[in-house]
């Protein structure tokens, strides 16, 4: 995924109107919970309950696409953030 052209503020803007404009009303509420992945520069998508799954398929079609990702219903597809512990015995 080459991102060169684009920062990830445009990578959001790009994906969140496609998918308001045109792929929001064909999938909620029927799909929600999926993820769902959009190549910003063709508008093409795919969704699955995997995130990862979705955005195979998609590049699979287009290996250049520049991809935004989102899970369908909710505001945040996933939470950033948390700690590590490393817990060693003696």
């Amino acid at each position: 995924m080459s991102y060169t052209n684009y920062t990830s503020k445009e990578v959001a803007s790009r994906g969140e109107a496609i998918y308001r404009r045109e792929i929001r009303a064909k999938v909620e509420p029927k799909h929600k919970g999926k993820f769902l992945v959009i190549d910003i520069e063709t508008g093409e998508y795919e969704m699955n309950d995997d995130d990862l799954v979705a955005t195979k398929r998609l590049l699979a079609k287009h290996p250049n696409a520049v991809v935004y990702g989102l899970q369908i219903g909710f505001p945040t597809a996933c939470r950033i953030g948390g700690h590590f512990s490393v817990q060693t015995q003696w």
